[in-house]
């Protein structure tokens, strides 16, 4: 479990990076944070990994303390940063056992072995690193932090360069790094990723946690709807009586376009039905569309 109490950072030159974060992340929870260039994501996690100080307020792995506990915090916790930084004349086998070495961990290589064929990378174990693909080389800094069996993993940008058919294969990875009891914290630009893996969001924007929620809730509480009618006859103009939803009529005159809110209460849909039939609009077909994470986060930073 983490748990984030207060978390405040203030940089020499006066800039306010965090202002007053809480934050409680479950064991084998996965938590996506989102935010703009500029948010404050870095630094949270930074502060969260033990890697820059905190000016104010406490942050706990497990019951460690990031600050008082550092040894024993931070062997708890794996990153997968951005950028690819590895030994380009190392073998995969060596750079993974390497990693593990570096925290004090003894040898396992019945452990490492694992790793890496969980991770599709078993048959690229003797393979120098810089014959490696972008995607491979993504997945060896997968298994490096995961090297020191870490409880909790963060991944900052994990499918970035990374090509479609190799990302969706990298989301089932990490929901089975998530059923072992890994907690795992991303941050990224894709929010169909977010959408697809999180449990949780989070969104992050002037350095202040302004939302958190399951992601389910987030899409029913703030998602709109818009459904697209087709009619069995062209109309030259919306109705009267229909003037009172949000409707569009489409370019070929024989499509209406119905916007609403899924936390209206005051909408019924079958009202609207009714009301179409009276005026005297025949649907020949209809279909429906809920916006995305990402356009609710659109609404959400504007704010």
């Amino acid at each position: 479990m983490i748990q984030v109490q207060n978390l405040n950072k203030q940089y020499a030159d006066g800039k306010k990076a965090l202002s007053d974060v809480n934050l409680e992340i479950k064991k084998g929870e996965i938590y996506a944070l989102l935010g703009p260039n500029g948010a404050g994501k870095t630094t949270m996690i930074s502060i969260i990994c033990g890697l820059v100080n905190p000016s104010s307020g406490k942050v706990k792995i497990n019951g460690f303390d990031i600050i008082d506990d550092y040894r024993e915090a931070r062997s708890l916790i794996g990153l997968v940063p951005q950028e690819l930084t590895t030994d380009a004349f190392e073998t995969v086998w060596n750079t993974v056992n390497f990693s593990r070495s570096l925290f004090g961990k003894p040898k396992n290589h019945a452990f490492i072995e694992k790793i890496l064929k969980d991770l599709s990378l078993w048959d690229k174990k003797d393979n120098q690193l810089m014959t490696l693909s972008g995607g491979m080389k993504r997945r060896v800094m997968i298994a490096k932090a995961l090297s020191h069996e870490p409880s909790v993993l963060f991944l900052d940008e994990p499918t970035a360069g990374v090509d479609v058919e190799l990302r969706k294969s990298m989301w089932d990875q990490v929901s089975k790094l998530r059923e072992s009891g890994v907690t795992i914290i991303l941050t990224t630009h894709y929010i169909e990723e977010a959408e697809e893996m999180a449990d949780r969001v989070g969104v992050i924007s002037g350095g202040k946690l302004i939302l958190t929620e399951p992601t389910k809730t987030l899409m029913k509480k703030l998602g709109k709807k818009q459904m697209l009618i087709e009619l069995e006859e062209k109309i030259s103009e919306i109705p009267e009586a229909l003037k009172k939803y949000e409707l569009s009529l489409g370019e070929n005159k024989q499509q209406i376009h119905l916007n609403y809110d899924i936390k209206n209460q005051d909408f019924r849909i079958l009202e609207f039905f009714e009301d179409l039939k009276a005026a005297g609009v025949r649907i020949h077909d209809l279909s429906t569309r809920q916006s995305s994470l990402e356009e609710i986060f659109i609404e959400l930073v504007k704010q």
